[in-house]
Formats: C-alpha cells, sequence, structure tokens
C-alpha cells in the first residue's frame, strides 16, 4: 500500500509540471508551422501578445527571433568550448534561455524594466525583455519594430555593433538575418489562420 502511495504521488507531481506544458530542454514540434507551436504551448501565444501590446513589437518578428536564439528551448545555452580538444573551459558565451540573453544584457534588463526575480527560461520573461531590447533599438537607431532583419542584426551584434556595421564582416550572419527575416513573414502568413 505505501508502495502504491508513493507511485501515485510521483504521478501527481508529474502532472503538475511547468504552467505552458513545457517539459525542460524539450522543444514543441513542428517549428515551422507557427499555429502548431502555439497550440502546443498555449502560453507563449499569451507572452507573445503581452510582449506586443507593451512594446509594439509584433508576435511573429518575436517568434522568428525565439526561434533562432533558441529554437524555443526554455533552457538552450551555447555549446562548451575546449582546450586541447577534450577539456571543457567554459561556455562560449553567458548567453542563456528563450531569448539567449547575455548576463550583462539581462542584468541591464533587470535593472530597468524586469526586476530581480525575472529569468531568462520563463517564456513571458524572455518575451518581455525581447521587446524591451527591441523598443530601445527602435528608439535608439530608428529600425522598424516589423524589420525582423535588422532588429536580429542590432540584437545579435549589439546596437553599438550594429551602428559601427560590424555585421558587415561577417556573411554568415547576413545570411542568418535573411533566414528570419523569411522565417518572420512565414509565421505571419500562418498566424493568419490560426484559431
Amino acid at each position: 500500500m505505501k508502495k502504491l502511495m508513493q507511485i501515485g504521488c510521483l504521478l501527481l507531481l508529474a502532472a503538475c509540471g511547468g504552467s505552458d506544458g513545457t517539459v525542460r530542454g524539450e522543444a514543441p514540434r513542428f517549428l515551422d508551422d507557427a499555429c502548431s507551436i502555439l497550440d502546443q504551448r498555449p502560453g507563449y501565444l499569451r507572452a507573445f501578445r503581452a510582449a506586443e501590446r507593451k512594446w509594439g513589437v509584433p508576435v511573429h518578428v518575436q517568434m522568428a527571433t525565439i526561434y533562432q536564439e533558441s529554437k524555443f528551448i526554455a533552457d538552450a545555452r551555447t555549446p562548451l568550448r575546449y582546450s586541447l580538444g577534450v577539456i571543457p573551459v567554459g561556455r562560449q558565451s553567458s548567453a542563456f534561455g528563450y531569448s539567449q540573453a547575455l548576463d550583462g544584457t539581462w542584468k541591464e534588463y533587470q535593472q530597468e524594466e524586469g526586476g530581480r526575480r525575472t529569468r531568462r527560461d520563463n517564456i513571458r520573461d524572455a518575451t518581455d525583455f525581447m521587446g524591451w531590447y527591441m523598443a530601445e533599438t527602435n528608439q535608439r537607431l530608428g529600425i522598424s519594430l516589423y524589420d525582423a532583419r535588422n532588429q536580429y542584426l542590432a540584437y545579435h551584434d549589439g546596437r553599438a555593433g550594429y551602428a559601427r556595421g560590424s555585421y558587415r564582416a561577417k556573411p554568415w550572419l547576413m545570411r542568418i538575418s535573411g533566414e528570419i527575416e523569411a522565417r518572420a513573414a512565414m509565421y505571419q502568413q500562418q498566424l493568419q489562420r490560426c484559431s
């Protein structure tokens, strides 16, 4: 009887997982279908819409950026670096979570907007961060909130890097920003048919 109670308690705890249905480290299926993503994770749409209302960044731009940064994986991290090919010496950067925000930029966001309790692996906090960052980019550099390509370039290289044109020396980043622009357009079309 005691064993049966323990199993029952474990099943109950497992059923009370994350509020948006997210399994830690697991992305939604069918990442090329915005409606499927939002059907699988209803909490995402609430977070995207809240950031859109607060900051003006459209849902499709947020989704395309998160796709590129983390593939919708809450606890995404950059790969480890190795010394002598086998000894781990740390990560490529401090980027973490849905938005892949760096430690320093996240702290700036927490101080200015989010508060101490915000977490990069929380979709609502991550989308609010992205909205905050992109709205500042719009204000400082004049990049439209609907311009997924250039918003991403400024997001990736930082506003100062974007202003210097550092992205021009990175053909791989130019290619990726084009892919993000195309994905944002695809998501925008798909979102019009979502129920």
